[in-house]
């Protein structure tokens, strides 16, 4: 099995909650938007005790604004930027508002405890103080995936994956046994299975393993014969209708992919596209 955990592989979404939990870092979370604007509420800032930052708010005026402004502050206030605001002189590219707590001083034990939950791979939430429009910021676990299937399509997959910050279980045929479930412990809700295999024979066991766990996303490359023919084998084997209803095939956002890295782009799209609706 090949492992191409990448330093990001906590997830991007907590960047900001793992520096809070350092001494002398404050915490800014966008807790109420007016219009529009590129990012969610509940996205998260740190800022250092040298003024950098941790974490994106897609605008690099406003981080400069939120790390001068939250150095001011002697405790938690929420204040409005953007449209709407007293700042006169800054305003938001997308014309919206802003409602942002600034905490200067987080809690940082429960800080470190929702990093531990996350770490866990189990969800997590962080009370915010004095902030009436989002009283908790809740998270999810970080992205994953476990990948099985042979040649360039998985190495290509892997090395897309690594490249986004997602951590990749690379499962080569090479490494597996035929029929046999692999010796590797059920996914969570958080991890997604990909099957990438020409010879498909190799698939059912892997399947039957995937659909006793708790993958948000089972897919399965193939054509039309081969969606027909595993849905089928798997029947044969005892697997139930609604069960095998969970497989997605075929897999990726383009129709047809020609190549190995244009498959591993149409896929990770999808997978990440899911997975941004657990949120």
């Amino acid at each position: 099995m090949l492992r191409t955990d990448s330093p990001a592989a906590l997830g991007e979404d907590h960047a900001a909650l793992a520096a809070a939990c350092e001494p002398g870092a404050a915490l800014c979370t966008i807790v109420g938007i007016e219009g529009s604007f590129s990012r969610r509420i509940g996205a998260q800032l740190a800022v250092l005790p040298d003024g950098s930052v941790v974490g994106d708010l897609a605008d690099g005026c406003l981080e400069s604004q939120l790390a001068a402004d939250v150095r001011n502050c002697s405790k938690p206030v929420v204040r409005r930027y953007g449209h709407g605001s007293d700042l006169i002189d800054f305003r938001l590219p997308c014309g919206g508002g802003l409602d942002i707590l600034l905490d200067p001083a987080p809690d940082r034990g429960a800080c470190r405890a929702a990093l531990a939950r996350l770490q866990a791979r189990r969800p997590a939430e962080l009370e915010l103080p004095d902030s009436e429009q989002l009283r908790r910021r809740r998270y999810i676990p970080a992205l994953r995936l476990r990948a099985y299937g042979e040649g360039p399509e998985l190495a290509a997959l892997a090395r897309l994956a690594r490249a986004y910050g997602i951590a990749i279980e690379a499962n080569d045929k090479r490494e597996l046994t035929l029929g046999k479930a692999p010796e590797l412990a059920p996914s969570d809700r958080w991890t997604a299975e990909i099957l990438l295999f020409h010879d498909h024979e190799w698939e059912a066991a892997l399947i039957e393993h995937a659909l006793a766990g708790d993958a948000f996303y089972i897919g399965a490359q193939g054509g039309e014969n081969a969606r027909a023919q595993r849905t089928m084998a798997l029947l044969a084997r005892g697997a139930r209708e609604e069960d095998i209803a969970r497989l997605r095939s075929p897999i990726g956002l383009l129709p047809a992919c020609r190549t190995p890295q244009a498959l591993a782009l149409s896929v990770l799209a999808e997978v990440v596209g899911s997975y941004e609706r657990l949120r």
